[in-house]
């Protein structure tokens, strides 16, 4: 992979912050409608799952995209590439605002996913090139922040913007923010940053690389089991504890800000630590936070807390599979990367479409412990892959 030299120090330290702040918005754009489920159904005068299903065909998109628009755009520059996507995501957001009824807002959805796709591994990619090695697993962590926030910030603003002003307004707020966030992007990012052309031997190298496989097994795993409850915590927590909006908005926060602190955690420890045993942590305390839920089904204060524990481990996991990928073969890291995200939303779609079949037969209770199972498979399988001498 080339790195590039980058002239003015200033521009290379705040590239970083300025990549994060864009994982922000891809972050609010994929998980808005989760914050806003019963707005839309009353708005849109559909059913709660279907709703929910902005979120499924929208994983889809994502899953099947990431890997196609890296190919496609390997060989673009980064800087161009990255303000073009964040460009398309203030577009669409604000399209949205407008959109008329179900089927609009969900083609423009899908549009919007389609080229967002291509943001959050050619961020972490293009880390890669303007750190140096011995800070690539840490930078890649704090640009995977953004996700953080996204729940930590996003979510909660999401679910209070929706109840007071409509999800219109949110799309409208995500829209702008977008525009802020280009901006940033535009000015701090260093120009001629190249990455590894992506061709079809690299899609056979990572084919033929075990850990690979398996690290891309751990992501979809962790993301199916936790977008089984993610996907509809809010009616759950409304049906099971009787919880209004505000309270939601409050569990909606506290898993966020808990995800920041992990992230960050994450991002102190996993130099000196190494990516596995800081993965084997967090994807254990994922489990744990799950398993809370499950347990203290029907108690809003257990639960809560629950998803405080869940909220360490949520992005962290996430953060450490890329650096684990980079450092698996950092050569295949721009295609690697972009797999992961794809089997992200692969996850993501798996565990709404799972969660969903359970909300509309009344399952509430079982959502928890499927979910749970799901990340303990996770868990059996970041075992399968420690390092001889982690």
């Amino acid at each position: 992979m080339k790195h590039v030299p980058v002239p003015v120090q200033i521009e290379r330290r705040f590239a970083p912050t300025a990549l994060m702040l864009g994982n922000l918005v891809t972050g609010c754009s994929v998980l808005a409608p989760a914050g806003m489920l019963v707005e839309l159904s009353a708005g849109l005068d559909v059913s709660v799952r279907t709703a929910g299903l902005l979120i499924t065909f929208g994983a889809i998109v994502l899953c099947i995209g990431s890997p196609v628009t890296a190919w496609l755009t390997s060989r673009i520059e980064r800087r161009t590439l990255l303000t073009a996507t964040l460009a398309v995501l203030a577009l669409t957001n604000i399209a949205s605002a407008f959109a008329p009824d179900y089927a609009s807002l969900l083609a423009i959805r899908l549009v919007m996913l389609a080229v967002g796709a291509l943001y959050t591994p050619q961020a972490a990619g293009t880390a890669a090139l303007i750190v140096p090695e011995e800070k690539r697993g840490s930078t890649i962590a704090y640009i995977f922040l953004g996700w953080s926030l996204a729940a930590a910030v996003g979510l909660p603003a999401i679910t209070f913007i929706a109840s007071r002003y409509g999800w219109q307004g949110v799309y409208a707020a995500i829209g702008a923010t977008s525009c802020v966030s280009f901006l940033l992007l535009a000015w701090r990012l260093p120009r001629g940053l190249m990455g590894a052309p992506v061709d079809l031997k690299t899609w056979a190298a990572i084919g033929r690389n075990p850990m690979i496989l398996l690290l891309l097994l751990i992501t979809t795993l962790q993301m199916s089991g936790q977008f089984v409850v993610f996907t509809y915590m809010g009616p759950l927590l409304a049906r099971l504890t009787g919880a209004g909006p505000d309270p939601i908005a409050l569990v909606f926060a506290t898993y966020g800000v808990c995800g920041v602190i992990g992230t960050v955690i994450a991002t102190r420890i996993v130099d000196s630590w190494g990516a596995w045993k800081t993965s084997m942590l967090f994807t254990s305390v994922l489990l744990a936070g799950l398993g809370g839920w499950a347990l203290s089904a029907g108690i809003y204060p257990l639960m809560a807390v629950s998803v405080a524990v869940w909220g360490i481990g949520f992005a962290s996991t996430n953060s450490m599979q890329q650096v684990r990928l980079v450092g698996a073969a950092p050569m295949l890291a721009s295609a690697s990367v972009s797999l992961n995200t794809s089997v992200l939303y692969i996850g993501q779609a798996i565990g709404s479409a799972t969660g969903g079949f359970l909300y509309a037969r009344d399952l509430l209770h079982a959502s928890g412990y499927v979910a749970t199972a799901f990340v303990a498979l996770a868990v059996v399988t970041v075992i399968l892959t420690k390092p001889r001498k982690a």
